[in-house]
Parts: structure tokens; sequence; C-alpha cells
């Protein structure tokens, strides 16, 4: 029998872009957290003798050398001598080019397996925090599995403890993809005008009084800087967050560059409603208590 090994999405509760640094990237503070009802799965058995890592049902278009599984068995394997001959069978339920991380999150899984089976080979959790930031800014934190404030390019981690208990997410998935180095891109274009970086938004785009004031009692103030170049050329994005607060959720945010939008409803019922209206449109939704 195969391993069986979950790689949980992600969402975006806050996400301040900063500033950029000198090679290109950009310092963001955002606030992590873990979606386990929404996962990957990594179905890991022996492979022949000398055949190294073999991924199976990968995304359409993806090399196999691109696949972030690949890259991890062979980050590992470079840095400890560890590269067990496995094929690996990805079957990805976390949709692409929703901001919900999971290419990373299959990263730091494949990792995480190889960590408990290296034996003399393994390396501490430091090195192997550094091979997943190598790989991607977002595989640090689904290694270390808790919400976190992510700061710099997401590799520096701070556990926080945020109890979400009282919400339930509902998480839309629209049929749209968002490339996050357009979104750098435009975010750049936006900014270079205004002279500095971290200019406030608004944590809503609603219109309604009743809406900001409900939100603005809420104990979680949700925020995306990517609002501001996401929303003008995809308002469709714009309309399903509108939508979602007037449904009745205390706050709604996009994940990450997009174009997944997580909101949080204090009151259940209205959550169940709000997805099967949701769903009724056409938009795939997921629905849990984190």
């Amino acid at each position: 029998m195969p391993d069986i090994v979950r790689a949980p999405a992600k969402i975006n509760l806050t996400l301040r872009i900063v500033g950029k640094r000198p090679d290109g990237y950009h310092d963001i503070s955002s606030l992590f957290v873990l979606v386990p009802g929404l996962y990957d799965t990594l179905e890991i058995s022996p492979g022949p003798v000398g055949s190294g890592c073999v991924v199976s049902d990968q995304p359409d278009g993806c090399p196999p050398e691109s696949n972030l599984v690949f890259r991890a068995w062979r980050a590992y394997g470079d840095a400890t001598g560890f590269a067990p001959d496995i094929d690996v069978r990805l079957v990805k339920r976390i949709p692409t080019g929703m901001g919900l991380g999971g290419g990373s999150s299959d990263a730091a899984a494949m990792l995480r397996w190889l960590c408990a089976r290296a034996g003399a080979s393994a390396i501490a959790s430091d090195g192997v925090s550094t091979l997943a930031s190598r790989l991607g800014a977002d595989v640090p934190f689904f290694l270390l599995g808790a919400p976190a404030l992510a700061e710099g390019v997401g590799e520096r981690l701070t556990p926080v403890s945020i109890d979400l208990s009282a919400f339930t997410l509902v998480l839309a998935m629209p049929n749209e993809h968002i490339s996050t180095p357009w979104a750098y891109g435009a975010w750049d274009e936006l900014v270079k005008d205004e002279k500095r970086y971290g200019v406030p938004t608004e944590g809503l785009t609603t219109w309604g009084t009743t809406n900001k004031r409900r939100v603005s009692l809420s104990p979680l103030v949700a925020v995306n800087d990517f609002d501001r170049v996401v929303f003008p050329v995809h308002p469709g994005l714009c309309m399903l967050k509108e939508w979602l607060l007037r449904l009745g959720a205390a706050c709604a945010v996009m994940s990450g560059s997009g174009a997944g939008i997580a909101s949080l409803f204090r009151d259940g019922r209205l959550a169940g409603d709000a997805a099967d209206v949701l769903r009724r449109d056409g938009v795939s939704v997921h629905v849990e208590t984190l």
C-alpha cells in the first residue's frame, strides 16, 4: 500500500506589500491560515531501482522537472544524499491560480515524507526550512503547519494564536486565474508614482454601510493590497467579494494574488445558504469550520 500524504491549502487573511528588494522580489506582511479540509494528496510507493522520482497525474502542461514535488525530492537528495526511488501519484484537489498555495504545499508534503524516512541522513529543521524557501516563498509555511505571520518574501514566519472556530469559511473558487508575476508587476506600476509601498487600502469594497459596520466590529480585519490591481482588470472578482458580504459574511478577502475569495461567516446557516447561491451560479465553493 502506498503512503498517503495530505497537502492542505492555505488562505491569506491579510496581505500587505511593504517593499521591493534590489533583486526584484517583494517584501510582504501576511497572515497565513491552513485550510485542512481542502487538500491534494501524494500517494507514494517504492519505484524501480534507479528510477528516481516519477510523478504521475501532474497538472497539464507541467514538465516533470518543473513539478514542485520532483524539485523537493531532488533538492533533499542533493542536500543529504537520501533520494529514494519512488513513484508519486499526485491527486490535485486544490485548483491552481487561486492563491491557495497548492504547489507549495505539495513540495512541503514531499519534504516532510523524506525527513521522516531519511534516518541518519536527515538534516535539522532549519536546514529543511532553507531548502523549502529555495523551492518557493510559501513552502516554509506549509512545513510549519500552523497559522503564522509571514514576512520578508514569506520565509520569515512568526506563529500566531488565532481562534477561528466561531466562523465558517466559505471559499469561492471562480473560473478565473491570476498570474502572480503579473499581479506584482501591476502593483509596481501602480505604486511607482506614489513613491512608497504600504499605501493604506480599505479592507472592504462594499458600498453598504451596514456591511462596513458589521465587519469593523469583527475581531478579524481582512485586507489584500492586490485588490487595487486585480479588481480593475477582473471586475467579476470584486463583484464576487461584494456578493459574499451581502450574503452575510463578516469579512471577505482575496487569497494571495487571487482569484480565490475567502469569506468568514459567524452564522453557519448563512454560510451554507451563501455557498448554495454561489454553486447555483456555477462558482466552485469549499465550506469548512477552521
